[in-house]
């Protein structure tokens, strides 16, 4: 649960900085292309069951909780199947990513929140 959560979190961070209705389906739909074109043991994680359920916080609370299950999840990763970590940061991260650039572009606050999830997972690249 932790690493679904983590990454469905990471998407919402990424949508919250860019504010409105419609850009927040277009950024979902985006993302969940993402997810969905996952394999593995993540693609089993993100794209089967219930989707997680997200606490409605601020954002800055929302950040809080989101960015350290991140790097927890990395951390399971590591322990149980260390062949998985680059599949799920890979996956996350272009998640992100698309989301970021599904309304009009990349925006200032999308890309600085790109930047910390980039950060949480480990990929400095």
């Amino acid at each position: 649960m932790t690493l679904k959560a983590a990454a469905f979190g990471a998407v919402f961070l990424v949508s919250n900085a860019d504010p409105g209705l419609l850009p927040m389906v277009r950024e979902s739909f985006a993302a969940a292309d993402a997810f969905a074109g996952s394999t593995g043991l993540v693609n089993e994680v993100l794209t089967t069951g219930r989707p997680p359920r997200l606490a409605e916080r601020g954002p800055a609370e929302l950040e809080a909780e989101v960015l350290p299950a991140l790097r927890r999840a990395v951390e399971i990763l590591r322990a149980k199947a260390p062949h998985e970590v680059d599949n799920y940061q890979d996956t996350v991260l272009g998640a992100a990513l698309r989301a970021a650039a599904a309304e009009g572009g990349v925006n200032a606050a999308e890309a600085a929140t790109v930047s910390k999830v980039r950060a949480a997972l480990g990929r400095c690249d």
